[in-house]
């Protein structure tokens, strides 16, 4: 016999407010339990519970299926993290330095990349884009979405910054003949 469409809402209803109670009572030691597997366990236990809701029916033991798929979740995550990770520290050995040796080169390249790492991200971009990329302050500003007195002057506080590290004049900039 199927159920009138009067009875379909009074049913979710009541689906709706058994999730509820099991969110009260089992929240807190699910994100424990998950927090030994990954390192968002509240994510974990969202998922868990958001597929709670996408089942036709209650599982038979929701405590246990809870359990299971928290489980399930949190390993899927920490599986993502650890290949992340991996990938980032493979790509981070292989990666080449800022500059290419070359015997014409009169500054040391180790040092300058190391310099260009310690900038703030968006000065690293805009001397990037700048000095090797050849754009105007207009472009790395539509670039970046800032106005272009805003790249100027991060523009200006990197190279000053540079130069102290360095302790090289700009080539930019003429410098008196002595």
């Amino acid at each position: 016999m199927s159920e009138s469409p009067n009875q379909q809402p009074t049913r979710r209803s009541g689906i709706s407010r058994e999730i509820g109670q099991l969110l009260d009572r089992y929240a807190d030691a699910l994100t424990l339990y998950a927090r030994q597997l990954c390192s968002d366990p509240e994510d974990a236990v969202q998922c868990a519970f958001v597929k709670l809701t996408r089942q036709s029916s209650l599982p038979t033991d929701c405590v246990a299926w809870l359990y299971r798929v928290v489980r399930n979740e949190a390993l899927t995550q920490s599986r993502g993290e650890r290949r992340r990770r991996d990938r980032e520290q493979t790509f981070a050995s292989l990666r080449d330095g800022w500059f290419e040796a070359s015997g014409a080169n009169s500054f040391d390249a180790v040092a300058a990349s190391e310099a260009l790492e310690r900038l703030t991200q968006l000065q690293r971009e805009i001397v990037t884009a700048r000095i090797w990329g050849g754009l105007t302050f207009r472009e790395i500003a539509q670039l970046l979405t800032l106005s272009p007195s805003s790249i100027y002057r991060e523009y200006q506080q990197a190279i000053a910054y540079l130069q102290t590290e360095l302790d090289e004049p700009c080539p930019n900039r003429s410098t008196p003949n002595p």
